[in-house]
This record gives structure tokens, sequence and C-alpha cells, in this order.
């Protein structure tokens, strides 16, 4: 698969790839929202935080992607990949089925293409600041483009503690968490993400649309 750097262009050649779940700081609210969940049917994680493996062949960087059913939707989050020794940063979302979810979380996850960026930037460069880093995901409902998501990365795990609890490796890819919605768990046909630097000022932006297709029997 092929990004973008700051000077180059990078091939990169992911092999595993993981989704972390229930990574929020706050545990507290990590507990609350487990609990929602759990009344409606979504079955509790085994362990906090959970790593999916997923088939590294759902990460895509094309501008549309085809769902089953209506009841998908995006997460924006910090994306970790790994080759030669080298870590980068990106972008990503974890499209989930939220019907499948009530049945199993890991065959959710494993049911949608991930949408990915194309630029990246080097772990280390960030590595000083993670925590005011800024993700935003908008989606386009009622005629124009809403806020869905926002907040900084010191609202999930710090990075760091992701990788070492997962033992992050040679040619893996990870989505690191998401935030909490803004008003409810809802599908959207348009998504704008963002991960922005302050700092450094600057973006790596994500757009994507979703088609879907209809359940038959």
């Amino acid at each position: 698969m092929k990004f973008v750097t700051s000077d180059h262009s990078l091939d990169l050649n992911i092999e595993q790839l993981f989704v972390a779940g229930w990574t929020g700081r706050n545990k507290a609210a990590v507990d609350h929202h487990i609990e929602e969940l759990r009344e409606l049917g979504v079955a509790p994680p085994s362990q906090v935080p959970l790593f999916y493996r997923v088939s590294s062949g759902l990460l895509t960087q094309e501008k549309s992607i085809e769902v089953l059913g209506t009841e998908t939707s995006g997460e924006v989050e910090p994306f970790l990949a790994q080759e030669n020794g080298e870590i980068w940063i990106g972008l990503a979302s974890d499209h989930t089925d939220r019907d499948l979810e009530t049945h199993s979380v890991a065959y959710s996850k494993q049911a949608c293409l991930k949408p990915v960026a194309k630029e990246l930037w080097k772990y280390d460069s960030v590595a000083d600041h993670l925590d005011d880093l800024i993700l935003r995901c908008l989606i386009h409902e009622g005629g124009k483009w809403t806020l869905y998501q926002e907040g900084t990365l010191s609202n999930i795990r710090p990075l760091a503690d992701l990788k070492e609890a997962l033992d992050f490796g040679e040619k893996a890819g990870m989505l690191c968490g998401t935030l909490g919605a803004i008003g409810s768990v809802r599908p959207a046909r348009e998504y704008r993400m963002e991960l922005e630097d302050p700092a450094l000022g600057r973006k790596i932006t994500l757009e994507y649309d979703v088609t879907t297709l209809p359940i038959v029997s």
C-alpha cells in the first residue's frame, strides 16, 4: 500500500492488522459505555483494552466503500504502522457493522473495509506531543456537514502503551481507538476526518463515502 510522507513516497507491506477496542483513558467512562452496550445486547469485552485481529486486506485508500445494509458507521482513529524498524502514524476509520456488533464485536470489525489516509508522519516527530493531536470527524446529514467526533488523543490510552500491550511488530498496522460520538452513534453516507497537529501546523485528512447494498434473502 502506497503512502506519502513529508519528503518521500512510502510503500508499506502490512501483513497483520489490528483494531484496538475499549481504549478510552477514563476507566469510569469505558465501564459506563460497556454497560450501555450490554443493555443493547453487545457482550462485554474479555479484557480492556482488547485487540481484534482482522484481515489486512480490509485496509483501503479508495474514496468509496460498499457495505451490506444500512446499520454501519465510521469512527475516526489514529493509525500506526511499522516496517523496517520505523513506526508511522496516520489516520483511519474503523467502519463497523452495528447490527452484527450485537452478535459479535469481532465479527463486526471484520465485516467492513477500513479506509486509511494516504499520508503518514514519523511517529518520532509527534511522540513528545501525542496527547495534543486532535481527531475530528464530520458526517453529511440533513444536507449539511455536522461535527460527529472531536477531541485530543489525551482521551485515548497512550499509543506507546497500546504498542507495548500488543507487542506491535514488523509489517503490522493498528487502528488505535476512537472518541465518543456527538449525539448518538449513527450511520452516514459521507465522512470527512482529520488528524491535526497544532504544534507543527499540519493535518492528515481522509474523506470517503458509503454505498449501501441491499440485504436479500
